[in-house]
Parts: C-alpha cells; structure tokens; sequence
C-alpha cells in the first residue's frame, strides 16, 4: 500500500521585520521595568511606519523606562544603522503615549487572579529535538541564520528584514524530506544585475549556499524548490515598505500552524497577563507529557477568566496515541502543576528581565537558560505517576 502523503508549510520572519521590531521593543520596555520593578505591571505596544514609532500601552511601576532611547537602542541592534535600509535609529521619529494601568483590573490581580480572560494553547512532538514541529524550527533557523551572515560580513549586501518559509513532506505522518524553501532578504543595490530588477544568478544561488544548505542539507534533495526573492529584488524593506505592530506574528511566535495559537499575543506583557504565563505553562506541561513518553504529541488547551486564579477548563489531546486517558492525564497535570498566575510565575520564574529575547525565532523550542519553560524537569516524575494510574 503506498504511504499516505501530506505536506506542511510554516514560515517566520527575522529580527529586522516591522512586526518583530514591534514584538523586541515591546519586550525592551517590558524588561526595563522588571529589571527596576519585578512587580511593575506591563502592557507596551508598538506600532511602526515610514519614519515613525509609536510606543503606547498601559505601565504601572516604580521605576523609570527612558522610551526613546531604549527604542533608539534596540532599532541599533536590529540593524537600522543606515538610511539605505529605510530606517534609520538616529533619524525615526518615537513617540510614547504609555499611561497607568486600569485600577478596574488591578484589584483583581493584586489577588492572585488572571489579568485577562481567554484561552492558552501549549503543544509538543517528537519530530525534533526541541519536541517541536519541524517546519516550523526549520523556518526560525534560516532566518536566525540570514542574521548571523548578516553581522558577521560574511554577505555584506544583506539587510535587516527577511523571511523564511519550509514545506515539509510527509509520509504516513513521518518527516521524509524539504519539498520547499523561500527565502525573502533585504539587500542592497550592489546585487541587482543590469537591469536592476533582479537579483544576480550568482547572488541568488549565493543566498542559497550560504544560508539554506547549512540549515536543511539533512532533509534536502535533487527535486527541493528553492524560492529567493521570487518579486526579483527586495531593497525597500523594513519599515519603509510596510507597517509593524506587536503581536502580529502569533503563529510565528507558537508552532507554525501545526496547534492553534491561543487567544492572545505574548509581547509587551508581563507575566500577570495568562495570554503569556499560561501559554509558558502549558508548552512546559505538554513537552513534559511527551518527553516522558506518554504521548507522541501532545496538545494542551487552558482557559481563563479575568481575577479567578485557577483554570475554567482543561483540555488535553493526545491524538489517539496518549498512554493515558484525557481525566488521568488532567488529573496528573493538576497535581505535579501549579496553574494559577501566582503558581505559574512562581514555577517558571517569570519575574525576571528575559522577554526581548523571546521576541524573535519563537518562544518555543529555545535551549537558552531564560526559557525555564523548556525544561523537561518533571518528565520523570510524570513517568513514574503515570504507572500508578
């Protein structure tokens, strides 16, 4: 019986795209707070364009965040150096319009409750061994990839903003290789060939070398399509060539469309706001089912609602394929995790100035010492309990 084939696409977008600039502001300003306040309540967004920033949202804190120069700062990092990119940190112009948090949802924070009502989404596979997606790690390593070129000189043509996009193909659910790659990277004139519409072969099949090979070469073969700069050249980019906002890349951020996102975004939030904490918390309890062995996959679903601390619903999905039921897995998960705000900042460490880091390749699937909630910590322990059931 021939095997039953599929395909899978997911894409990311690198540091220097408006919406991630947003996203890594948005979480500058976060970090700024708790480095000064770990009680400070936060939630920063930040919309870009042609020459503008805007920074706006609700802060309550007893510390000092100096917006346009912590703006200025992070906009250095990312690669606006210059005004042949089309943005340029010296020259933008920020604006801050951040006032104080509502005292209508303080009071039910302030005891122990959610900050926000919706529902959180956490998921884990055994395709990588991050126990994440493979499109979705593939897409966030070439971008991550196109930077480091990028900074090191080794193409000096580069700019800030790109895109990535991997199609893997399956067969009966099991990765068989790369069936595509798109390659979207800013660049200068000095690449465009005589017509100046189009980037050069040689360049093109550069970008190639340099950047895809070295990522996907364990999964390519002779029949992979590689897409680059498919509109013939990409010099204007960045904010010059389109808006930004926090939170638009929520799938980005997540798992590339293989789970659904969750009901809110994650940047610009503090740790009281469950979009982030309990999106944290139920990658940690799903990676740790999976990581234990009692499910190939597993998807986790929490809801809240506004000042109640604990969880309204818990909803586990295993895929036909868990070692337990769904009321043994939630009765595991209720008694080895703390699901409240309180318990969840408490168990990840939430308190800490991590956050602008998670604001570009993906908040799932890091190995940096900041991401507590990528810890396998408690897969014994779930392992060992799970023989008892």
């Amino acid at each position: 019986m021939p095997a039953r084939k599929h395909f899978f696409t997911s894409e990311s977008v690198g540091e220097g795209h408006p919406d991630k600039v947003c996203d890594q502001i948005s979480d500058a300003v976060l970090d700024d707070v708790l480095r000064q306040d770990p009680y400070g309540r936060v939630a920063c967004e930040t919309y870009v364009t042609m020459g503008l920033l805007i920074v706006g949202g609700e802060i309550t804190t007893s510390g000092f965040v100096d917006v346009h120069n912590l703006t200025r700062s992070v906009l250095k990092e990312i690669g606006y150096t210059h005004p042949k990119y089309g943005f340029d940190y010296h020259t933008c112009a920020v604006i801050n319009t951040i006032h104080n948090q509502s005292a209508d949802i303080a009071q039910g924070v302030d005891t122990g409750g959610a900050g926000d009502q919706g529902f959180m989404v956490g998921y884990a596979c055994r395709e990588t061994e991050e126990l994440m997606p493979l499109p979705i790690m593939l897409s966030h390593k070439l971008v991550r990839r196109m930077a480091d070129v990028r900074r090191q000189g080794i193409l000096k043509y580069l700019g800030p903003d790109c895109k990535s996009q991997v199609t893997v193909e399956y067969h009966d659910g099991h990765i068989k290789r790369v069936d595509s790659c798109v390659l979207a990277c800013q660049h200068t004139e000095e690449i465009l060939d005589a017509s100046k519409e189009r980037i050069t072969k040689k360049a093109r099949q550069e970008l190639i070398d340099v950047i895809a090979d070295p990522i996907l070469k364990e999964y390519v073969d002779k029949d992979t399509k590689y897409y680059v700069n498919e509109t013939g050249k990409f010099v204007i980019g960045g904010p010059q060539s389109d808006t930004g906002m926090t939170g638009r890349k929520i799938v980005v951020d997540t798992y590339g469309g293989v789970a659904a996102p969750g009901g809110g975004a994650f940047s610009g939030k503090d740790p009281t706001k469950v979009d982030r904490s309990a999106a944290y918390m139920a990658r940690y309890v799903a990676k740790n089912i999976v990581a234990a062995g009692l499910a190939e996959k597993c998807l986790l679903h929490l809801a809240y609602v506004i000042g109640r601390a604990e969880p309204l619903s818990i909803m586990v999905d295993t895929f036909g394929a868990g070692k337990l039921s769904e009321a043994q897995f939630i009765k595991l998960i209720r008694e080895n995790f703390d699901l409240t705000p309180r318990g969840m900042i408490k168990s990840l460490d939430l308190l800490r100035p991590i956050y602008k880091k998670t604001a570009c390749y993906g908040h799932f699937g890091r190995t940096e010492p900041e991401f507590s909630w990528e810890s396998t910590d408690k897969a014994a322990v779930l392992k060992k309990q799970a023989g008892r059931l």
